[in-house]
């Protein structure tokens, strides 16, 4: 009987154990659940915030993008505007001056027939050589601002630079199709044609 009872005494402690293992192992495993969601919490909270910084950056890189190209534009359309506000001052300078040296012409003009009356004609050496020596002071004046003769005489007739007022049967057949004579002397402005000159061609 004894043996029995203390049979049944050992088979109890052990059920007792038994059960405090399981019991401890379900709170060692709930404790370990809590510590593991903690961790994935954790995580999941530095993912979000590694993504939205990534986000951010993206963004940021975004508008220093458009910003830059913006300033590149306005660079660009200020440049532009530099170059077409110099330009339109150099055209007003030059149309300025186109008008003057053009209003002088007629003036070059008198002088070459003056010249070629006075070359002619009995007057004194003093008036002729007076007379050249203006014309080459105000010639030489106008060339220093870019004027230019037109060559006229044995060139080959071009509308570009002259202007045919009459033709002239020539037999020499180099001369058909070039100037024979000059009627009125063209000019040149810097490369600028602002009278053609006005020839006769040899046909």
């Amino acid at each position: 009987m004894a043996t029995e009872n203390m049979e049944k005494d050992l088979t109890q402690e052990e059920v007792k154990d038994s059960i405090n293992g399981e019991t401890s192992a379900c709170q060692e495993d709930k404790k370990s659940g809590k510590k593991s969601s903690k961790e994935q919490k954790k995580e999941n909270k530095s993912k979000e915030k590694i993504e939205s910084l990534e986000q951010e950056i993206k963004e940021l890189n975004s508008k220093v993008a458009k910003e830059k190209d913006d300033y590149l534009r306005l660079m660009a359309e200020f440049d532009n505007y530099r170059r077409r506000t110099s330009q339109e001052k150099l055209e007003l300078v030059s149309t300025a001056s186109e008008e003057t040296i053009k209003g002088l012409l007629p003036i070059l003009d008198d002088f070459e027939r003056a010249m070629k009356a006075l070359k002619d004609s009995d007057d004194s050496l003093a008036a002729k050589e007076g007379t050249e020596l203006i014309y080459s002071k105000l010639f030489s004046y106008l060339k220093s601002k870019g004027l230019s003769v037109i060559e006229t005489e044995g060139k080959e007739f071009d509308t570009d630079l002259h202007e045919a007022v009459a033709q002239f049967p020539v037999e020499d057949e180099d001369k058909k199709g070039k100037v024979f004579d000059t009627v009125q002397t063209g000019y040149m402005l810097n490369g600028k044609v602002i009278r053609f000159a006005k020839v006769v061609v040899g046909i």
